[in-house]
């Protein structure tokens, strides 16, 4: 391959990636859904800013998909400061921890995804960091270890958690922010499949983009994975405009069905049904009947079907419901009715 094409490509890999950033809104204002949410971050992002204050810790908690990254990212924007932006996993030990709290400048942001992940005794050293603003550390081995107190700049740490139920009391109760990051509607994601297409210059029609956000689990980010999928299909069939008829095909194809729920999600329902009359079973019986791990089934691929009413828990295990039954086309049986 000559230089001229190498080139080529470079360009347009580094153009691609600059879409994929774009997508990301940079203000309030711009951020589509979550309303309440929004408001109630306005509220106390002004507040903070009159007073010259940090912002207080925050934690966004809710299925994923739903932008809590991405808010954080507003936030900071926001509040026109830097953030740094970690994971629970990817902190180890205290030392990695006081790492990037030490590269933190008054005001600034410490963003922890998966912070329902961290290890004890890094979240244990958080504890001192977030309400009073210093660390202390053990510095050397043996008889010459002794401890430093490590003052720490005025912080804010937001916190995401697609298990807000796996947080410790004591870490929970230091965030003064706790915001619920709940599915979107079908018109707000409709609002986000349509600036999507023309962040990536594609012509869409009204028909296309609501169905995709129908068929999108409430979620912005598949919703956007779906769209730039249908449009690979759009373009190869040389069609100038997505509208709702090539959003079908392609969803058929991508084997996502007519609510939305991929092949996962009706194999889970399916395997319920057959093998378990619907109910109750175990998690980890169902986890090991489709062959995914538990946590994929509870954060990812539970959440959305007790959302829309498919699959409910009890005391016993999850239960399919009359929706659920009916979606697959299976008889309720009579001896549940009632």
């Amino acid at each position: 391959m000559d230089d001229d094409k190498l080139l080529s490509g470079d360009k347009a890999n580094d153009e691609e990636a600059s879409l994929e950033k774009s997508l990301r809104p940079q203000t309030l204002a711009q951020y589509i859904g979550q309303d309440r949410v929004k408001h109630e971050l306005s509220v106390y992002i002004e507040a903070a800013r009159k007073r010259e204050e940090s912002l207080d810790h925050v934690l966004l908690y809710g299925p994923p998909g739903l932008g809590k990254t991405t808010l954080a990212m507003v936030i900071a924007n926001e509040m026109q400061v830097n953030i740094r932006t970690t994971s629970g996993p990817a902190i180890e030990k205290p030392g990695d921890l006081v790492a990037l709290l030490n590269e933190l400048q008054p005001g600034d942001i410490l963003f922890i995804d998966e912070i329902h992940r961290l290890p004890k005794i890094v979240e244990e050293m958080l504890y001192s960091a977030m309400e009073d603003f210093f660390v202390d550390i053990v510095v050397g081995q043996g008889p010459t270890a002794h401890p430093v107190h490590f003052p720490l700049p005025p912080f804010t740490l937001i916190g995401a958690t697609t298990r807000a139920g796996m947080l410790s009391a004591p870490l929970r109760d230091r965030f003064g922010i706790v915001e619920h990051m709940a599915y979107y509607e079908v018109d707000d994601l409709t609002d986000i499949v349509k600036r999507t297409a023309d962040i990536f210059q594609t012509s869409i029609k009204p028909s296309g983009a609501h169905e995709i956000a129908r068929r999108s689990r409430g979620t912005p980010r598949i919703a956007n994975r779906l769209f730039k999928r249908i449009r690979d299909f759009a373009e190869v069939a040389d069609q100038d405009a997505i509208d709702e008829a090539i959003v079908d095909r392609s969803l058929t194809y991508l084997r996502v069905d007519d609510a939305g729920l991929d092949e996962t999600d009706n194999k889970l329902l399916r395997t319920m049904l057959e093998y378990y009359d619907g109910g109750p079973v175990g998690l980890a019986t169902i986890a090991a009947n489709i062959g995914e791990e538990t946590d994929t089934i509870a954060e990812v691929v539970e959440p959305y079907l007790l959302q829309i009413g498919f699959l409910k828990r009890t005391q016993r295990g999850r239960v399919v419901t009359i929706k659920g039954y009916q979606h697959l086309g299976f008889p309720y049986p009579q001896n549940k009715l009632g």
